[in-house]
């Protein structure tokens, strides 16, 4: 009984796998109305700029993002309940792709893609983006065009996806702490005030 318990866990496992032991990776879905962001929660097809999507161990459906930059955030955070099988960029290169629409079906494994980062381009929550292109020479053309430098997955500097993001202009610091505190001690005192 034991046996036949170990080979059919073993036949599962192995049925995400190809005969040369390599992993099947799951197919890239495509970006339609009811795709909304994971962070955000909004639609998706309402923000311009590249997205991306994530596939988790053992979920059907990938988290979408509303921008590259969250998703290579995501993967580098060690809060993850599941383990990440696949993440798919929006290959700005492709024939169609424009800021305002990056396509619906022109996913490119993120693994594989040039990015440009520190283009004069914000993304589709109006902060810095990491821009995916399958192809170096479209990466290139893109920085000639918008500024930036070249990066691989692996050289994108954890500070470009993890920190928080300053707007010109603004310190980063909240001055407004009295209010705060004052609308909490509201809340702590209940309906009688």
């Amino acid at each position: 009984m034991k046996r036949a318990l170990f080979l059919s866990v073993a036949l599962l496992a192995l049925g995400g796998c190809r005969e040369d032991g390599t992993a099947v990776l799951p197919a890239p879905v495509t970006m339609t109305a009811e795709a909304v962001g994971h962070f955000c929660q909004m639609e998706m097809l309402e923000h311009p700029g590249p997205k991306a999507q994530v596939f988790l161990d053992g979920l059907p459906y990938p988290l979408f993002f509303s921008q590259v930059r969250d998703a290579i955030a995501y993967d580098r955070m060690p809060e993850q309940s599941h383990m990440i099988t696949a993440i798919y960029v929006s290959d700005m290169g492709a024939p169609g792709a424009t800021w305002e629409d990056p396509g619906a079906d022109n996913w490119i494994l993120a693994d594989v893609a040039h990015y440009v980062a520190g283009s004069d381009r914000a993304g589709g929550m109006e902060t810095p983006e990491l821009v995916p292109f399958a192809t170096l020479t479209a990466a290139q053309d893109f920085v000639t065009q918008h500024g930036g430098a070249i990066l691989h997955r692996d050289a994108i500097a954890d500070d470009l996806v993890l920190a928080p993001v300053v707007f010109e202009g603004d310190s980063g610091i909240d001055h407004d702490d009295g209010d705060l505190d004052k609308r909490l001690r509201a809340l702590t005192r209940g309906p009688e005030g």
